[in-house]
């Protein structure tokens, strides 16, 4: 695999493997008895993070009173599902938390192959993947620049977990949303009478121009309602795919968002129609970061369009790569694949041909060096678990 950029090319295949073994450990799982998960199903792994800092994760259901929800009106407001993962003190007791839990599972076993149709319609048992996040782990004292993640339309907020939990263990606080309606499955702590306790998707194959422009202005709006309920100043923000669109055109309405990543998200309203941010640019750092096995011309239009402008904007490629590269499926594709369960031709039409071992760090590496330019974290000084480095 390698990185494209203008004007000239590098890779990272270099010395990509090196520490390979500590991001895909072959150990089974905590409490596991092997490799398998139920049934005899592989267990899923997700890389480890390469920080200093252990990670803990909160969750919040977050309810904005002032708006209805775009997709089911009746419900009466917007609710939104977000993951809060810290930098944490030493925590080795505390257990890791699943990427989904036993409901979120059983929903995305059945809508999986419907969602995303490379991947298996059977024979996975999602609920059996760990992340590297501890639930009730105690936060490092001190304030963290934040960084809010928005995951691409049709997937759930855990499908960017790993990213995430890498981002955290450098030091910054992220914040991952889920935006009910167009999410794969969003779980909420309770069922009303307007909405089941798990959503799933009301996004279909024929997506249209109307869908897709309801789907990226409410999930700006979801983005700047996260920035209001927290009290968040000065963050940044990164998104895949209708995520990466929607932290893009973000970036241009809300003056508090100091820099963003968009990972491969038109920035156009499928009508042809330019987003704000690519008709007038943008004064702040953005990141454009796309994929060969993805590249077309809507993207290249919208993406060009921007680039015109005067301004912080800088587009990478990764070559040997797709779209989902930049997801968990990046390392969980290629175990089904292993296992019997993908095909080649799904794998690459999804992540690309490259090692995960070169992709993972690859995109890691990527966003993780443009926030520490923009949004920087105080430097650790210590390894995982040593003390108690102060905050910003």
């Amino acid at each position: 695999m390698t990185m494209s950029s203008a004007p000239g090319r590098r890779s990272f295949a270099k010395g990509a493997l090196a520490g390979a073994a500590a991001l895909f450990p072959v150990t089974a799982a905590p409490g596991s008895a092997s490799a398998s998960g139920r049934r005899g199903a592989p267990l899923l792994r997700l890389p480890a993070p390469t920080g200093p800092y252990p990670v803990g994760t909160r969750v919040l259901h977050l309810v904005d009173h002032s708006r209805h929800d775009p997709w089911e009106p009746g419900i009466g407001v917007r609710e939104l599902m977000v993951t809060v993962l810290r930098p944490a003190a030493p925590c080795p007791g505390l257990p890791r938390v699943p990427q989904l839990t036993p409901g979120a599972a059983g929903v995305f076993a059945s809508l999986a192959h419907l969602v995303r149709p490379h991947l298996p319609s059977a024979g996975v048992d999602w609920a059996a993947t760990l992340t590297h996040a501890r639930a009730g782990a105690p936060p490092l004292p001190g304030r963290r620049p934040v960084l809010v993640y928005s995951p691409g339309g049709g997937d759930a907020r855990t499908t960017g977990c790993s990213l995430a939990i890498d981002l955290a263990s450098h030091g910054w606080t992220v914040v991952t949303v889920d935006h009910p309606g167009d999410g794969s499955q969003v779980e909420f702590p309770d069922e009303r009478p307007e909405r089941d306790r798990v959503r799933t998707t009301v996004l279909r194959p024929d997506l249209d121009a109307a869908v897709f422009r309801t789907m990226i202005d409410t999930r700006v709006a979801d983005l700047r309602f996260v920035l209001d309920v927290l009290g968040l100043d000065r963050v940044g923000v990164y998104g895949h795919s209708a995520g990466g669109t929607a932290a893009a055109q973000a970036l241009h309405e809300d003056r508090r968002i100091a820099a963003a990543v968009n990972l491969e998200g038109y920035l156009d309203r499928m009508d042809g129609e330019l987003l704000p941010v690519a008709l007038r640019g943008t004064d702040r750092p953005l990141l454009l970061a796309g994929t060969d096995g993805f590249r077309d011309a809507r993207l290249d239009r919208s993406w060009a369009a921007l680039l015109a402008h005067a301004g912080p904007v800088t587009r990478r490629q990764l070559d040997g790569t797709g779209h989902w590269v930049f997801t968990d499926y990046a390392a969980l594709v290629p175990q089904l694949h292993k296992a019997g369960l993908m095909s080649a031709a799904g794998r690459a039409a999804m992540v690309g041909r490259a090692d995960p071992r070169v992709t993972v760090p690859a995109v890691r590496g990527l966003v993780r060096s443009f926030f520490a330019r923009h949004l920087p974290t105080r430097p650790a000084g210590v390894p995982r678990g040593a003390g108690r480095p102060r905050g910003r």
